[in-house]
């Protein structure tokens, strides 16, 4: 049996690595969305420095030749971007080192019926360290929009085995009658759409990245993506409508103070506001303040619903009797 107050302190970590994770995904775009992906042109270090320069005077004079990326010269250097790409990074490495102690503290579980949950958390901190060399890839790569994808796709993955990890290793009182099994097919119903909605997504950033490439107004970028851009909406629309259905079902057998109904208020809440900044990037010429938005928004969208999936598909129980 494992002292509670060793499964207190796994939980609270846990659910700091948690935000911390998404706070990455947020960086990560502002990263993205500012074109700072190449502030530092190397991995791990940045102008060769383990510490980047914040004026052109503390680089050689043949630094664009020198610090060349695929055999290009990189841009002239800009102390935000190079700023913005390095903070990243930083917040990349917490991460790493929140996920090593979230494993040491998961140790007391190897002892327990629940052994899943370092070996979850194990996994996790593996995944991190192949995250940290795709990142190196993206660099190389000058980043390659598919490359980024990968990225983002696998910062998705940890931050779901997180969720399941910390979830499984606390309990939950919730008691379903015989309407289980419908809820079940509902709830894996919206997972198949956000999964198609969120690669959509990564889809349509990839096709703006290249449009942005041969044109520089943005008012038409959406029009230039065309098809894929308007499956994205439609998916994303469609994940809305399923949502908010899942929301009626979960009032009808759920007391409003149960955890399954306040998540569920909570994923509308979080899906409305998201589809308001993907309104936003569409009409208003993709501002980049609202596309880091965006994205973290997704990002939260997606592990609030395999939040809410674990806690049906794991942590209720079942009754005979209506309820």
């Amino acid at each position: 049996m494992i002292q509670l107050n060793k499964q207190i302190r796994f939980r609270r970590l846990g659910i700091i690595t948690i935000a911390a994770v998404f706070f990455l995904i947020f960086i990560g775009g502002l990263v993205r969305s500012t074109g700072s992906g190449m502030g530092c042109p190397d991995w791990p270090k940045c102008f060769g420095q383990f510490v980047p320069p914040s004026d052109i005077s503390e680089l050689p004079a043949d630094y664009k030749t020198r610090f060349a990326v695929a055999g290009k010269e990189i841009a002239d250097f800009d102390a935000f971007k190079t700023w913005t790409e390095y903070y990243n990074r930083l917040v990349g490495v917490l991460i790493g080192i929140f996920i090593l102690l979230t494993v040491l503290f998961s140790i007391p579980y190897l002892k327990s019926e629940n052994k899943k949950i370092f070996w979850l958390s194990f996994l996790a901190f593996i995944l991190v360290g192949i995250q940290g060399w795709i990142g190196a890839k993206v660099v190389s790569s000058d980043l390659a929009v598919y490359m980024i994808s990968i990225h983002m796709l696998i910062a998705l993955v940890i931050v779901g085995l997180l969720i399941y990890t910390v979830t499984a290793s606390q309990e939950f009182t919730i008691i379903q009658n015989k309407e289980y099994g419908a809820l079940k097919g509902l709830i894996l119903l919206t997972l198949f759409i956000s999964l198609v909605q969120t690669i959509s997504g990564t889809q349509v950033r990839e096709a703006i990245d290249e449009v942005a490439k041969r044109i520089d107004n943005r008012w038409i970028w959406t029009e230039e993506v065309g098809l894929l851009f308007k499956a994205h909406r439609s998916w994303s629309l469609l994940n809305l409508g399923l949502s908010i259905f899942l929301l009626t079902r979960f009032k009808q057998l759920y007391a409003r103070e149960s955890i399954l109904y306040k998540a569920g208020m909570a994923l509308i809440l979080l899906m409305s506001t998201q589809a308001l900044t993907g309104a936003v990037l569409a009409n208003l010429g993709f501002p980049s303040q609202f596309q880091s938005l965006h994205l973290t928004l997704g990002s939260l969208t997606a592990g609030l619903q395999i939040f809410i999936a674990i806690l049906v598909f794991t942590k209720v129980r079942i009754i005979k009797e209506n309820v």
